[in-house]
């Protein structure tokens, strides 16, 4: 591999929406965080020289992941207001031993059950092609678009929509200035390759696995328990 790869893991949100005393990433199912979870399938990518895990500076539940994040190629960072400052503070976190022309992978926290023949399957499609890419799924259900008052207004045409995932894989300098030139403009990027779009670089898709979901309200961490379990670790081997 040309270019080494590292990993960047924003986990300073507080997860308004999971409606939990804590913020989801220290929530615990099958017997770990959703953080430690995430952390643990990247750093068994072999591929991934470090991983920087991006913190609230206030946070101070560090000590449920100190195991985790004692690791040697854990990096850790302070994070910001917003996913992207988080981002653009772990990929700054980096600048010390990564090169410019580095890739960078970018992960959720609260994606968990990401497999690790999925990050592997992302960063042999990137390597290769040398454009940045996500793992996406294509959709497969029936979406129709609503008024205001909640009627159908028309139904869509699926064919070319895919719902996106993390990890998100692009060069960190590229990443790095699109997440700057969105700042700048006050544009609304919800994820890395969003930022990529608006500054014109393609965005190749991975076929990734409906596992890999984001726990964001109460119903997903019941599914992301039942995917970690070991009874479904032995039936999907």
């Amino acid at each position: 591999m040309a270019n080494s790869c590292w990993a960047v893991l924003p986990a300073a949100g507080s997860g308004r929406r999971m409606a939990a005393e804590i913020p989801k990433q220290y929530l615990e199912v099958a017997g770990a965080t959703l953080l430690e979870h995430s952390l643990r399938a990247l750093l068994a990518c072999p591929d991934i020289r470090a991983v920087v895990v991006v913190l609230d500076p206030a946070d101070r539940r560090n000590d449920r992941v100190s195991a985790v994040l004692n690791d040697a190629r854990v990096r850790i960072a302070g994070g910001g207001a917003e996913r992207a400052d988080s981002v653009a503070a772990g990929l700054q976190a980096l600048a010390g031993e990564a090169n410019p022309d580095d890739w960078v992978l970018v992960h959720d926290a609260a994606r968990p059950c990401v497999d690790v023949s999925a990050i592997k399957q992302l960063i042999d499609a990137v390597t290769e092609s040398g454009v940045g890419g996500i793992l996406a799924e294509p959709l497969v259900d029936t979406l129709k678009r609503a008024d205001d008052n909640g009627r159908v207004v028309e139904t869509l045409d699926r064919r070319h929509l895919w719902r996106a995932q993390t990890p998100q894989m692009f060069r960190i300098d590229e990443l790095s200035d699109a997440l700057a030139r969105a700042r700048r403009e006050g544009s609304l990027v919800t994820d890395e390759a969003s930022a990529m779009e608006l500054a014109g670089h393609p965005v190749q898709l991975v076929a990734g696995s409906p596992r890999n979901l984001k726990v964001t309200v109460p119903a997903d961490l019941a599914l992301a328990r039942f995917y970690l379990s070991p009874s479904d670790q032995t039936s999907s081997e």
